[in-house]
């Protein structure tokens, strides 16, 4: 199947979902091409997605050639961020979207500074409880509205990665809890989130149905990784 045909169908997903909750919120499409080479990103915003997530700072580094026929492309980073590469990632990317601590935001936004470059970004919320994620946990409230209180910064919204589980309960259930934390940080804040990142290949449409404004989709649109 064509990669224009995957996206109708995925957006023909984000649909029935959307109507199944009756949610109008805009879903932002995160084409995932991590470990994939250059010409899919270069196919990807052929067929109109205009966001792309990468994980490691080295791959993409190798791997990024010239944007200069892409000029409204997003290039996310979406995968673990470590101190040392905060740099290398503003120089790199035009969002981060997983900041886990209000030390490696403050350091984003000292460099962001120092490139004169603004970031957008989402803070990390690890809802399922594994131990292996990485984010703020949901009873760090007051750490994670502290980050949106940043105001030289752009912090945009909040993101989760799902369970690692076909219980679809369980899937669920860490989707609402991150919608919970954002209606907790705007009343307390008083602020309006732009971006609730929730939802992959395997539970997208679970995210949407559950209040997502943008899913990271990759198998689903480029098959197998390399």
């Amino acid at each position: 199947m064509s990669l224009t045909k995957k996206l109708e169908e995925i957006r023909f997903n984000i649909a029935r979902a959307q109507e199944k909750s009756g949610s109008q919120n805009p879903i932002e499409i995160v084409g995932v091409t991590k470990t994939h080479p250059f010409s899919f990103i270069e196919e990807s915003y052929r067929v109109g997605l205009r966001s792309i997530g990468e994980n490691r700072i080295q791959e993409a580094n190798i791997k990024f050639e010239s944007f200069e026929k892409m000029p409204k492309l997003n290039k996310r980073f979406i995968g673990h961020l470590q101190s040392n590469k905060a740099k290398k990632c503003v120089e790199l990317f035009d969002s981060i979207d997983s900041i886990d601590s209000i030390k490696t935001l403050r350091k984003v936004g000292r460099y962001s500074k120092e490139l004169k470059k603004n970031i957008s970004i989402l803070i990390e919320i690890n809802t399922s409880g594994e131990s292996q994620k990485h984010g703020f946990l949901p009873s760090q409230k007051e750490e994670i509205l502290e980050c949106f209180l940043e105001q030289s910064l752009g912090v945009d919204g909040l993101m989760t990665v799902g369970p690692r589980t076909s219980n679809k309960n369980k899937i669920r259930n860490s989707f609402c809890l991150l919608r919970e934390i954002k209606e907790w940080i705007e009343s307390e804040g008083k602020i309006k989130l732009k971006h609730l990142s929730m939802g992959m290949s395997g539970d997208y449409e679970i995210a949407v149905e559950e209040g997502s404004t943008m899913v990271r989709l990759g198998s689903t649109l480029y098959g197998s990784r390399i």
